[in-house]
């Protein structure tokens, strides 16, 4: 099979780290997958492997205007070149995947939707909630398949979405290779004597994160001699800066920007906590898992007190409020969670695994298109001698 899949950079970001992943693994199974980039560079463009990219020049910088430049460049790659299917890695890429819809028609090939995200976005203002629910059964209408990446994503898929039936799979999201469970796993022996608790967060630092959350929770609720590790970057680093200085964190946080390989940092944590406003069944939540570290986190997708095992591997709490955030960091610590258990649960979410279903699913949607044009030829062969032609 000939797999598209549109991608905005190689700036960090777990939707597009795992895409990359799912096509090196397809091309290694046989298959050809294409990246269309909206622009070849970001901060992992050294770490990208070997795949067939496309990009289009831009005529200036678009990063701004990253989703119009996306729907562009990936069109003209449509009209282009044959592509069997359209692997879209995230919700990010709904909307151009629908626009392709839109401006192909007939000619678009099948698409293949990851539900990456939580779909309620509790988060939203009231006032903008009845237009992105008809937006989602816009995507639920317009676009052929879709994959919930975990066991209880898949009512809210088809509550939020109404797609037809038999439209939506459930798919453990990629987050690790067996190679990463091995490693994550041994890195951490049982937790060292130190002085404090250590917490780690890793991802973007961007808005749905709410690692200003995080931080007012540490200030408020941390004892004198914890420490908390911010990894990743991003467009709110210079605020969170700020405002980790502001609340006179400076000897306590660290702010170590974008790490390639997580391995050392979950090896030297007691506590993982995430923040974030929502998720879908986040890749950092299974490398925690995989290494054995009880969890703090809000109830950011519908997945998240399924992952925790209901209070065994973790203490879940509301979005939005630093008290009971930091109220659940103090518990985590105390957590003693059985680590097999966890890494059971991780290992259900391989590249090895869920890369072959995956394609079980495309070769799917490819066969069922075939067998669609084909029923539209027959249909118009019988029109036409029917009208005495």
């Amino acid at each position: 099979m000939r797999i598209a899949i549109p991608i905005h950079s190689f700036e960090p970001g777990g939707v597009e780290r795992i895409a990359l992943r799912l096509a090196e693994h397809w091309r290694q199974a046989g298959h050809d997958p294409v990246i269309v980039l909206g622009r070849s560079r970001g901060a992992c463009v050294a770490t990208a492997p070997a795949l067939d990219y496309r990009v289009m020049t831009e005529p200036f910088s678009t990063d701004r205007w990253e989703t119009i430049w996306m729907i562009w460049s990936f069109f003209q790659c449509l009209l282009k070149e044959k592509v069997d299917v359209v692997f879209c890695p995230g919700n990010t890429y709904t909307v151009v995947c629908v626009a392709m819809k839109l401006l192909l028609g007939d000619r678009c090939p099948p698409v293949l939707v990851k539900i990456s995200n939580d779909l309620e976005r509790r988060d939203l203002p009231k006032f903008i909630r009845p237009f992105y629910q008809w937006w989602l059964r816009v995507q639920g209408s317009a676009l052929d398949g879709f994959v919930a990446i975990a066991a209880p994503m898949l009512a809210e898929v088809e509550r939020e979405m109404a797609p037809p039936d038999n439209k939506v799979s459930v798919i453990p999201d990629p987050a690790l290779s067996e190679s990463d469970l091995h490693h994550l796993s041994g890195a951490r022996s049982a937790r060292n004597a130190h002085v404090g608790c250590r917490f780690l967060t890793v991802g973007r630092l961007a808005a749905q994160k709410n690692q200003v959350l995080l931080l007012e929770a540490f200030a408020r609720h941390a004892r004198s001699e914890d420490t908390l590790v911010i990894a990743g970057d991003g467009p709110e680093r210079d605020r969170l800066v700020k405002l980790a200085n502001a609340l006179d964190l400076r000897s306590q946080v660290r702010f170590v920007g974008h790490v390639e390989d997580v391995r050392a940092l979950y090896a030297g944590a007691d506590v993982f906590v995430l923040s974030s406003h929502y998720e879908g069944a986040p890749a950092v939540i299974l490398e925690a898992l995989a290494a054995g570290l009880p969890v703090a986190a809000t109830n950011c997708c519908v997945s998240m007190e399924w992952l925790t095992g209901y209070g065994q591997f973790g203490v879940v709490v509301p979005p939005g409020d630093p008290d009971t955030l930091g109220i659940a960091m103090n518990a985590a610590r105390h957590l003693r969670p059985d680590r097999t258990a966890m890494q059971r649960l991780a290992a259900g979410f391989t590249l090895e695994s869920s890369g072959q279903l995956y394609l079980y699913r495309l070769t799917a949607l490819v066969g069922d298109s075939r067998r669609q044009r084909r029923k539209k030829i027959r249909s118009g062969v019988r029109e036409w001698h029917g009208g005495g032609v």
